[in-house]
């Protein structure tokens, strides 16, 4: 077995080793929040991540995405059957990336509740007044954030995206992003999963328009079980948001260095992100058959 090369870049929790015209990205069981990685991992939750994203990309045929490959035994050698890389990785072409997030929210949670608690409104529009904590919204609202080298993402208004990377792709990024929003909410929701909110990204490759990164997983999105769904309280997640509000309570301040993690959190998301996963896998593979 060849020694694998050291990555080309180390991302948060996605290791990257770039083959010229095409990347291969690699999901590890590092785990992330606030844009800080913890020493401790989530085993198995790369595997999780890679196998979902996959699932969804080859769900959604339609639309033109990254993907080259997602089986390792047909990478380029030395990664070709590399244990390291084996059900976390896949082969992706290289295109220009498209700095924005393309967030759409069809519940008031999160930063999105925090905003309409504060101000009335949700990425800078008026909503009406009344709004409970995870109501359901009138229609999923697009709701963008720039991505920041350095510190935390920015939610901004869809003006200042439109502003910055001009009508017609801001249009084509936005109906996109809600088109696939609407479908998978749709999907799961006859699984018992509500799709609260999720991101997209997006990337030019020969001119067009390409999805790329990871799309639908429990760290790009966060999932609700239908059971466990009340309006008016924050119901529990079934994705690294069960991260975020461990954090949230525990008083840290979301600048490094980072705090050591509890077992029985680490165990809670394994068992998190495990569950997703079966739920969307058994949604996905019903829908294809």
């Amino acid at each position: 077995m060849s020694e694998l090369p050291k990555p080309s870049y180390i991302g948060k929790v996605r290791d990257v080793y770039d083959l010229g015209n095409s990347l291969i990205l690699s999901s590890t069981d590092r785990v992330s929040a606030f844009d800080v990685v913890f020493r401790q991992i989530v085993p198995g939750k790369g595997k999780v991540l890679n196998k979902i994203s996959a699932e969804w990309f080859s769900y959604f045929k339609d639309i033109p995405n990254h993907i080259i490959e997602t089986d390792v035994s047909k990478f380029p050698s030395p990664f070709k059957d590399h244990p390291d890389l084996k059900d976390r990785s896949v082969l992706v072409k290289k295109c220009k990336r498209i700095d924005f997030e393309c967030v759409v929210r069809g519940y008031l949670s999160g930063s999105g509740w925090k905003e309409y608690k504060q101000d009335g409104t949700l990425a800078f529009k008026k909503l009406p007044p009344g709004l409970k904590e995870s109501q359901k919204l009138p229609e999923p609202s697009f709701t963008p954030a720039i991505k920041n080298d350095t510190g935390h993402d920015e939610n901004i208004s869809e003006e200042r995206m439109k502003n910055e990377i001009g009508s017609e792709l801001f249009s084509i990024l936005k109906e996109k992003s809600i088109s696939l929003y609407t479908r998978a909410a749709e999907l799961v929701a006859g699984a018992g999963i509500l799709l609260c909110d999720t991101k997209f990204e997006f990337g030019i490759s020969e001119d067009k328009v390409i999805l790329i990164d990871e799309i639908l997983t429990p760290d790009s999105s966060r999932y609700w079980a239908q059971e466990s769904y009340v309006i008016g309280t924050t119901p529990p997640s079934m994705d690294k948001q069960i991260l975020r509000n461990y954090l949230e309570k525990s008083g840290w301040n979301k600048v490094p260095p980072a705090p050591d993690l509890p077992e029985s959190l680490i165990v809670e998301l394994q068992a998190a992100y495990k569950e997703i996963q079966d739920r969307l896998l058994k949604c996905l593979s019903q829908e294809s058959t």
